[in-house]
């Protein structure tokens, strides 16, 4: 990638994902990033954050260095006195500082925005809350309760489950990335600097889609249905073929459907009066899907897909973490340590640009 942030210098006073996440982004385009942990409890929580099988006595789990790429972490003690200068130092340094703490613990600190505008009138100052008008500790499942994603995710008439990624911490990341991207071009015409806040509540919202409009336009509120799509059919029905392999159907439009047909030999159905059309097809979901697994049993999962994308069918195979990376477009988006050749993480930036 481009280093088209070179030069440019990033205070991230930021812990576990979402913050984290936007100081990756900076770092992997080139920006100095430094990070600044907290030397009392031995740094950022997720160093402590290992799945099974990580190493206990390391210094840090792959949580960690899943959003960490790229940068100078510099431990110090926020309360004491010189390390809070050497941290005034640095802010007066850079051109943005990235900021989760809670408004009662930034205001404590001086590294509200206010305090940080006198040490830097143009500085950009990033930073990120839990809830609007809220001093409430936030966590990206409680987020997923609170605005319906959970109510919303899992299997019909179980107990509602979250999204196995922090999902609405990486939108908030990729929300405050903007913020910060239009006051870095605001700052180009005017020379100001800018105070941008995101919280996790209002990225919730802003993520719903057409979930929200299904309820604000219709007064449908959305239940769970497995990977099922509310508004559209065959759309994330799962279908498993003879090998006992698992894929997806992602029939978008009535020439998906027919073609669906035609390929499977229930050319039938394109005529049958319950799948005309998607409208019909989400009425009579319950009655479709049990025709099309009826077929899919007969051959295994990677010839149905096969055969469903030659006839531009879109669906997919269901896939482990391991077949994922396995695969060859899948190497691109990763990322080396330097200093440690074995320990890899994924790309945030996942956009290229080509100049003339």
């Amino acid at each position: 990638m481009t280093p088209v942030f070179e030069g440019l210098k990033v205070v991230e006073l930021a812990s576990v994902l979402a913050g984290p996440a936007v100081g990756m982004f900076f770092a992997e385009l080139g920006a100095e990033v430094i990070k600044v942990e907290n030397k009392l409890t031995g740094g950022d929580i997720t160093r402590t954050w290992k799945t099974t099988g990580e190493e206990r006595d390391s210094d840090a789990s792959a949580y960690y260095w899943s959003i960490n790429y790229g940068k100078k972490v510099q431990f110090l003690n926020l309360k004491d006195t010189q390390d809070y200068q050497v941290l005034v130092k640095l802010i007066k340094d850079a051109d943005i500082v990235i900021s989760n703490f809670r408004g009662s613990v930034a205001n404590r600190l001086k590294l509200d925005y206010s305090s940080i505008k006198r040490i830097d009138p143009t500085i950009i100052f990033a930073e990120l809350t839990g809830y609007p008008k809220s001093d409430r500790p936030a966590y990206d499942v409680v987020l997923q309760a609170e605005t319906g994603f959970m109510h919303m995710t899992g299997e019909p008439n179980r107990t509602p489950v979250k999204m196995p990624v922090a999902l609405i911490d990486i939108l908030a990341a990729h929300q405050l990335k903007e913020g910060v991207l239009v006051a870095l071009i605001q700052q180009l015409k005017t020379g100001n600097g800018a105070h941008v806040q995101v919280n996790l509540f209002d990225t919730a919202l802003a993520s719903l889609a057409n979930q929200a409009t299904n309820w604000l336009i219709a007064k449908h509120i959305p239940k769970a249905m497995g990977s099922a799509h509310p508004n559209i059919a065959p759309y994330g029905d799962v279908f498993e073929g003879r090998d006992g392999k698992m894929f997806v159907l992602a029939v978008g439009s009535d020439k998906h459907f027919e073609s669906l047909c035609t390929c499977i030999g229930l050319s039938e159905l394109k005529l049958d009066h319950r799948f005309r059309t998607n409208a019909d097809r989400v009425t009579h979901r319950m009655e479709l899907i049990p025709l099309l697994a009826a077929e899919f049993v007969k051959d295994t999962a990677a010839k149905w897909v096969e055969q469903l994308t030659t006839r531009a069918v879109p669906c997919g195979l269901i896939r482990d973490m391991r077949e994922v990376f396995d695969l060859d477009i899948a190497k691109d988006m990763l990322l080396r340590y330097p200093d440690n050749p074995n320990r890899q993480t994924v790309r945030t930036a996942a956009f290229k640009i080509t100049y003339p």
